[in-house]
């Protein structure tokens, strides 16, 4: 029951929130950012309470696709479980590449693609171990990345009130810098929904 929790939890943070989310902020401003993650955050609400409600009442051996299949069309079953494939085909790629940004920040001389082959080397290992092992990974992995965010969410109010020596207290002067909240306007807060989805 430990596995599937923090799986189902660590699942639901994505690879943006470590490497987008300063991106996001700086195109559409701290308001904007805000209101992109709370609008994606209701979609993703909703069509997950959707998802439930259809295994409840269908439950089926197959994937989410099958409710495409029974409900819209056979074809749109097909065409939406390649695509879903597709999906995680190219996410595995974009994770390697934020992986290998993330180690050139602590380690600047070693080439990029060492990082990629090396954590791809990772992802063949534990695919490779029993179920057992591949679930006790993932649960560790997965409270790991809960961990970080708390400790980012910690540090961040202890930033902004100040609580640091010598530092100066952010406040809200981020709200109210240049174009914030909105820097951009509306476009900038949909152009920056890719990368909250991802988030």
């Amino acid at each position: 029951a430990r596995h599937l929790t923090m799986i189902a939890i660590g699942g639901s943070i994505g690879t943006g929130l470590f490497v987008a989310s300063g991106a996001t902020i700086s195109q559409a401003g701290p308001g904007g950012a805000l209101l992109s993650y709370i609008l994606i955050g209701l979609m993703v609400y909703f069509l997950m309470t959707s998802l439930g409600e259809l295994a409840a009442y269908m439950p089926v051996s197959g994937s989410f696709a099958t409710y495409g299949q029974n409900y819209v069309e056979e074809g749109f079953g097909f065409a939406l479980g390649w695509n879903y494939w597709y999906n995680w085909a190219v996410t595995i790629a974009v994770d390697l590449v934020a992986a290998q940004l993330v180690m050139s920040w602590w380690f600047p001389d070693t080439p990029g693609w060492i990082w990629s082959a090396l954590f791809l080397g990772i992802i063949f290992l534990l695919n490779y171990i029993s179920v057992r092992g591949f679930g006790e990974a993932e649960y560790w992995f997965s409270l790991i990345k809960v961990a970080t965010v708390i400790i980012f969410i910690v540090v961040g109010v202890m930033m902004i009130i100040g609580i640091f020596k010598g530092a100066q207290p952010a406040g809200w002067s981020n709200w109210t810098i240049g174009e914030a909240p909105f820097a951009g306007g509306f476009a900038a807060m949909i152009g920056v929904a890719m990368i909250v989805g991802f988030s």
